[in-house]
């Protein structure tokens, strides 16, 4: 396991996480819509966030982007194309964890938002601009700029 420095001068040990999900998309009344969850951490500052999770055995990219997208929307999805990875760091519980996410653009194909699992505590479509606006992670504002125009081709 490598490991990095802490601004406090001692050592961290180094993990790398990987995940997958999806930005949903479908055609509203206003224009494209996205599904956003809310995660049940803290309640007063949990931000809107797009849905994904952590592979099951040895599932696939894809594969765990399909699971972790149905259980935390309750929508059943199809993916439409890959979008790309994001990388962040962060520190738990005395580890530096080197994150690479994997989206999927996605299309809905039944389900209902009702069903989403306990990891979100709410699921909801926002339109475009509520979406830019109260998402807070601008590496997944990026993802999901790079998956508009790919929804616009499709």
């Amino acid at each position: 396991m490598a490991r990095a420095r802490s601004r406090a001068g001692r050592d961290l040990p180094v993990e790398q996480a990987f995940s997958a999900g999806g930005v949903v998309v479908r055609e509203g009344a206003r224009g494209p819509e996205l599904v956003l969850g809310r995660r049940r951490r803290d309640r007063q500052r949990s931000p809107w966030s797009l849905p994904k999770g952590t592979p099951d055995a040895d599932e696939t990219p894809a594969q765990t982007a399909v699971r972790e997208v149905t259980e935390e929307t309750g929508l059943q999805v199809r993916i439409v194309r890959s979008i790309g990875d994001i990388h962040y760091r962060f520190v738990r519980e005395g580890r530096r964890i080197d994150k690479t996410v994997h989206y999927y653009l996605m299309e809905p194909t039944g389900g209902d938002l009702a069903d989403h699992d306990h990891e979100f505590e709410e699921v909801r479509w926002f339109d475009v601009a509520e979406a830019e606006a109260v998402m807070k992670f601008a590496t997944e504002q990026a993802i999901v700029a790079r998956a508009l125009p790919m929804a616009d081709a499709v």
